[in-house]
């Protein structure tokens, strides 16, 4: 009998014109480092792979949005930053993608000013619990919002955070809601997080 090869997590990272730079590339870091596929996609509406981040910091993609629409992953994740966040609240492409792989339970991370200014306007995870940069918090229903750094709310697959802070404890969530606690030990333990980030160290072997 031959094992079977593991099927790796595929993660979509979408990328705007005005992305935050920590959230993007710490979340594309780290989910590399867990071995995860990573696709980077640019939602520009040129198909621009190189793109202006909201700090002047240029961000590339592997691909446009579009060229990769209609695949499945087991993750979308949407970087902060107020102008990235408004680029994806107004592409109908964006907010279809999300729907579909939301439609199909897959999970949905985003952080920063995202969660309130993509989500609420399109009546996305209206039932969901959710979290969001502190500046945007009033724009979330009282009944949803949680503050906390990282929010997952189980029952609609969403996990949300706050920003450029707590991008890595986003991603390693992803990492957790993925594969599972150990993993995001494996990864977080030689990047050495911060302690009260609670990432036990697995013992060496």
């Amino acid at each position: 009998m031959h094992e079977q090869t593991k099927v790796l997590p595929r993660v979509a990272v979408c990328l705007a014109p005005g992305s935050e730079e920590m959230e993007a590339i710490n979340t594309i870091a780290i989910l590399k480092r867990a071995g995860f596929e990573v696709i980077v996609a640019s939602s520009a509406e040129d198909g621009a792979l190189i793109l202006d981040g909201s700090r002047g910091i240029k961000l590339v993609a592997d691909t446009p949005l579009i060229a990769i629409a209609d695949e499945q992953f087991d993750c979308v994740v949407l970087p902060g930053g107020l102008k990235g966040a408004e680029h994806f609240r107004d592409s109908p492409l964006v907010i279809e993608f999300v729907k579909q792989h939301h439609y199909d339970g897959k999970l949905i991370a985003a952080i920063c000013a995202t969660p309130a200014v993509m989500f609420i306007p399109n009546e996305l995870f209206s039932q969901s619990l959710m979290t969001c940069h502190p500046a945007f918090q009033s724009q979330i229903p009282e009944k949803q919002l949680r503050v906390k750094r990282v929010v997952y709310d189980k029952n609609h697959r969403l996990l949300t955070s706050q920003g450029p802070g707590t991008a890595q404890e986003f991603a390693l969530e992803i990492v957790t809601q993925l594969e599972n606690k150990a993993k995001a030990a494996e990864v977080a333990d030689p990047m050495v997080v911060w302690p009260n980030m609670h990432y036990d160290v697995l013992p060496r072997t």
